[in-house]
């Protein structure tokens, strides 16, 4: 099990810190008004929180940093990519715009509740890095090697299914059409796919420490959020209020979620 005596020192400190983070982001999107902001500190929170960790943690230092990095490259590339694609001279997404209207006239209050809940969201997903920073274990284990090596897998195809939506967007031929090239052919989501992985594999990287066998919580509530809350809903929603019939085709023919041949028109 987790030492907690150890483990809720470090758990404090992180929560407080990506709290105080949200609050500023939801301060920021005031003057910006783009709410689209809160995006940048999911991605900002975990590497905040893994950090932390491995900073504070008793376990081997190794064990800590190597995971503490996977989790800095991911929050900071995902922070980066949604700041010049989404916010720096971008007007607020859709969603956000959506869930202003639905939320009027109480939004900004509503909007700091969502944003505080993702950095509580944040502190419960970092299970697994929580556990591998208690590991006193003298050596990094072979499921731990494993769990690295799915995770590049997973960051590759994360990567190139970001990199080739921006492509799709960034030519003026394609604005108000569907993407549905390379890894788009096979999945609504590829990105999503490939987070899901990245998650997963830190789950199975925590497994490997007493107690990380709640890291698997992490992989399963972003399932569940992907699936039914704040992904792939709201996603669609938007594509279809903006591509209708041609996302519905998309929709009959491809995959939601995990990669496949596209089906007959």
């Amino acid at each position: 099990m987790i030492d907690w005596h150890a483990a809720l020192p470090l758990l404090g400190t992180g929560a407080a810190l990506v709290c105080g983070l949200m609050l500023v982001l939801w301060l920021m999107h005031f003057p910006i008004r783009n709410a689209a902001i809160v995006d940048i500190g999911w991605g900002t929170a975990l590497a905040t929180l893994a950090t932390t960790y491995a900073v504070m943690g008793a376990g081997l230092a190794e064990r800590r940093w190597l995971l503490a990095a996977t989790v800095i490259v991911y929050g900071l590339r995902l922070s980066l990519y949604l700041f010049t694609t989404r916010i720096w001279g971008h007007p607020e997404e859709g969603r956000y715009v959506e869930l202003r209207r639905e939320w009027a006239p109480n939004a900004a209050l509503r909007f700091l509740i969502f944003y505080e809940f993702q950095a509580l969201m944040a502190v419960l997903l970092s299970l697994p890095f929580l556990a591998a920073a208690l590991n006193p274990a003298p050596a990094i284990g072979a499921i731990e090697w494993a769990a690295l090596l799915l995770w590049v897998v997973a960051k590759l195809g994360e990567s190139l299914a970001d990199w080739q939506l921006h492509r799709f967007r960034s030519r003026a031929e394609n604005k108000g059409r569907v993407c549905d090239a390379g890894l788009w052919r096979y999945s609504r989501h590829p990105n999503y796919f490939f987070e899901w992985l990245i998650w997963v594999a830190w789950a199975l990287y925590g497994a490997a420490s007493p107690g990380g066998w709640m890291g698997w919580l992490s992989p399963a509530l972003m399932l569940y959020f992907l699936f039914r809350v704040t992904g792939i809903p709201a996603t669609e929603a938007q594509a279809l209020r903006t591509k209708g019939e041609a996302y519905r085709r998309y929709q009959a023919r491809t995959s939601a979620f995990v990669p496949m041949p596209p089906r007959p028109a």
